[in-house]
């Protein structure tokens, strides 16, 4: 029931509720005693009581399930309501293999009702207590509960039972402040119960009942721009009166917000570029960057299954053409060739930094490696070798699979992770966080990969980053913030998120392990971009673990930085040939060491090449081209949708009116004609040519005044056509436009629509 109180906005008063919260916010936490109401089961000696006491070190001072399925619980009460804001969980002295990976937390006045989800986390398998901040107010007011219930989903351990040592509670439980909270929630529960009835007895056209309802209580089920429509689309089928209360909310912005929550689509395109002479090779672990001003793509390098590679190319996105800038840098003063480097375009200079390389440990053993640092001059086509050996000037040593972002705006580059050349391939040791100030040519040190910090005392300006390759990192110049996601560091897969300060030096860890968030698998070779406008990551991942194997797979992810949200909107995996091949080409097979830029101003991404991880040729790579747009309904789509709607259910009431009149002597009779004319000059107009739906119910009306009855009897149409014909009773009349209506409501917020649950859900049968 809490959800839906977003929509209770028109019916408090906001100002007071504004001025209670702050006082409820600046209440300090109290240590909230409670006591275990009950579980599902417990195994042994681990009772349930256990977890009221924090004895570290007692093997036996926790609760266990008897059981590890998803039904397992532990519930605790208050003696009185609370606001419970912060749950702590303690741990035994080492890690343990039935710790928590994976909980959620409800919370609620009574256990026998539905709970409200608190929280969905996890827990590291370490020694040290993990705090977590409950939900614990809306919009509109504070959440009291007397019942908190832990629903454990995973151990560390596969098939072990799930073991809690400690809980820990705080919150408010201040009297006076409880019972202004309760006070509030109880009025705003019977204001809801309310407008559920409502609800109720509209939908059940008891508008008698209905009426009296709202008249004697004051209370208004949504807000009046939608009864207004209600009113012009259910009850009087005012079309040009509804057409203009819809134009009316596009004016106001009102579907930007649905908009704002849609998922993308996915639309690929294999582009075929032409070139002067020749087109870049197959190859893997090259690098490309983008200048957005004059649409042009840079890359350098690569590795072709048998060696690496010194060329040099641009790419032309409007004129869709391949340039070769050189065959051979090295010979033209540059960098030679390599593989696993990084390149990164400034818009200042018109440069390019090119920094890092992969070397054989075989070749590493041979001499001393050094890190050399080249930037190209792309409007003299000039090479500057910067270093020679970045490691002697404080900056990192010979690196590969690092991450490189620029500051343009005040000439800082940032480098971070990849692991040091080495001879001895058994040895992993990874670079730390640079900054490179381009204006003094001169290096620092943000943070060393030493974890010598505890991550749980230190401040932001002093909290410790795990070096990795394989990871991605982003630079968002408009809040100035590195974003710092997943990667590899030995065998251990990351899927953390990290965002790092440029101006202030602090380093905040966003996400701890975005799979118990999101159930996004950790991955290698993932490649990530930014959209700073609309402030979200995109994420392509590519190399994926698997029980059992490894496997190749493309998955699209969006973060939204603002909602904090992950979304999957694409996925293809491959473990063979012949499972990409299905998809016709229409999308690229699944690859890994492929690179991807992006385009802001055309919202576009540009992939090329990859390792397809064909287990027949190890050495193949791939060398073609692809263009991902990705799109979701803007407000101007979603207003024409309504329109589409709206004017395609008076078409079929014209047409069943058309259809029982019939066409006698062979001649169309005015009904028919009058339905046609709405179709040509009202339907038509608002008909998304690349909806498939939308063009098929177009088909259907037009078959619907085109055929006789002879005709869908012969097509065995007969149950439609009694449907059909008999559309346009009362009951019937009223319950499609009530669906119509339901439909429009769709691309609305929730705070101004009727709430989203039912009356008879409260009903209890058993």
């Amino acid at each position: 029931m809490w959800e839906s109180h977003h929509s209770m906005l028109i019916q408090l008063e906001l100002k007071n509720w504004r001025k209670f919260k702050t006082m409820v916010n600046q209440t300090a936490d109290a240590n909230l005693k409670y006591t275990v109401y009950g579980c599902s089961s417990y195994s042994g000696s681990y009772y349930p009581h256990n977890i009221c006491v924090d004895l570290p070190t007692e093997q036996s001072s926790r609760w266990s399930s008897g059981l590890h399925d998803r039904d397992q619980y532990i519930t605790i009460q208050f003696d009185s309501p609370v606001v419970a804001r912060v749950i702590t969980f303690g741990k035994f002295y080492k890690g343990h293999v039935c710790n928590l990976k994976e909980f959620k937390v409800f919370g609620g006045m009574d256990p026998a009702e539905e709970m409200t989800e608190l929280l969905h986390s996890g827990l590291r398998n370490d020694t040290e207590p993990e705090s977590f901040t409950l939900k614990h107010s809306t919009a509109t007011l504070a959440l009291p509960v007397k019942y908190i219930k832990i629903v454990p989903l995973s151990a560390f351990g596969a098939n072990f039972n799930y073991s809690i040592w400690y809980i820990e509670v705080k919150g408010i439980i201040d009297e006076i402040i409880m019972e202004k909270v309760c006070s509030e929630f109880d009025y705003v529960r019977e204001i809801e119960t309310i407008r559920l009835c409502l609800k109720h007895f509209r939908k059940r056209n008891m508008m008698n009942v209905y009426t009296v309802l709202k008249e004697s209580t004051g209370v208004q089920l949504e807000d009046p721009w939608i009864s207004e429509l209600y009113q012009h689309l259910v009850i009087d089928t005012d079309i040009p009166a509804a057409e203009r209360l819809l134009q009316e909310a596009y004016f106001k912005d009102i579907y930007q917000f649905y908009s704002d929550q849609s998922s993308y689509t996915t639309h690929w395109k294999q582009l075929h570029p032409e070139s002067k002479g020749i087109l870049p090779s197959p190859r893997g672990g090259h690098q490309m960057c983008i200048d957005v001003k004059h649409g042009k793509i840079y890359m350098l390098g690569g590795w072709d299954g048998q060696r690496d590679l010194a060329d040099f190319w641009e790419y032309d996105i409007e004129k869709n053409i391949w340039n070769i800038i050189s065959h051979n840098t090295l010979v033209d003063g540059g960098p030679s060739a390599r593989s696993c480097h990084k390149l990164c375009y400034d818009p200042k200079d018109h440069s390019i930094f090119v920094l890092g390389r992969y070397v054989e440990p075989q070749a590493a053993g041979l001499g001393p490696v050094e890190c050399d640092f080249f930037r190209y001059y792309i409007e003299y086509n000039e090479w500057i070798q910067i270093s020679q050996n970045t490691s002697l000037e404080g900056g990192p040593e010979l690196i590969f699979d690092h991450q490189m972002c620029i500051d343009h705006q005040n000439a800082m580059l940032y480098v971070f992770g990849g692991r040091i050349v080495s001879s001895d391939p058994n040895v992993h040791k990874y670079s730390g966080f640079f900054s490179y100030n381009i204006n003094t040519n001169t290096w620092a040190l943000l943070r060393e990969d030493e974890l010598k910090c505890d991550p749980t005392k230190a401040s932001p300006t002093t909290l410790p980053l795990k070096s990795r390759v394989g990871h991605s990192m982003m630079m968002d110049e408009k809040q100035k913030v590195l974003y710092m996601y997943a990667g590899q560091r030995v065998k251990d897969y990351l899927s953390d998120l990290y965002k790092y300060n440029t101006e202030t030096n602090e380093l905040k860890e966003i996400i701890q392990d975005q799979f118990k968030e999101s159930g996004h698998k950790e991955g290698f070779t993932q490649r990530a971009t930014l959209d700073s406008h609309f402030q979200e990551i995109y994420v392509l991942s590519g190399y994926m673990r698997s029980p059992g194997c490894d496997v190749v797979r493309n998955a699209f992810w969006v973060y939204s930085i603002k909602r904090n949200e992950w979304k999957k909107i694409y996925q293809n995996e491959s473990y063979d040939h012949e499972s990409w091949m299905a998809t016709n080409g229409s999308e690229p097979c699944p690859r890994f060491a492929h690179q991807i830029v992006y385009n802001p101003k055309s919202c576009r991404h540009y992939i090329f090449g990859g390792n397809p991880g064909d287990s027949l040729n190890s050495n193949k790579r791939l060398n073609d081209l692809w263009e991902l747009e990705l799109k979701k309904p803007n407000p101007e789509s979603l207003l024409k949708r309504c329109f589409y709607l709206i004017h395609m259910q008076r078409l079929k009431e014209l047409c069943r009116i058309a259809y029982r009149k019939g066409n006698p002597d062979n001649e169309i009779s005015t009904e028919t004609k009058t339905a046609l004319d709405y179709l040509r000059n009202k339907v038509l107009k608002v008909v998304n040519e690349d909806d498939e739906k939308e063009n098929y119910e177009i088909q259907q009306m037009c078959t619907s005044l085109c055929l006789t009855e002879d005709t869908w009897s012969e097509l065995d149409m007969k149950q439609e056509l009694f449907s059909f014909i008999n559309g346009n009773t009362k009951d019937t009349l009223f319950a499609e436009r009530t669906r119509l209506f339901e439909s429009i409501l769709e691309y609305i917020p929730d705070i101004m629509k009727e709430p989203s649950s039912k009356l008879t859900s409260a009903a209890k049968l058993i």
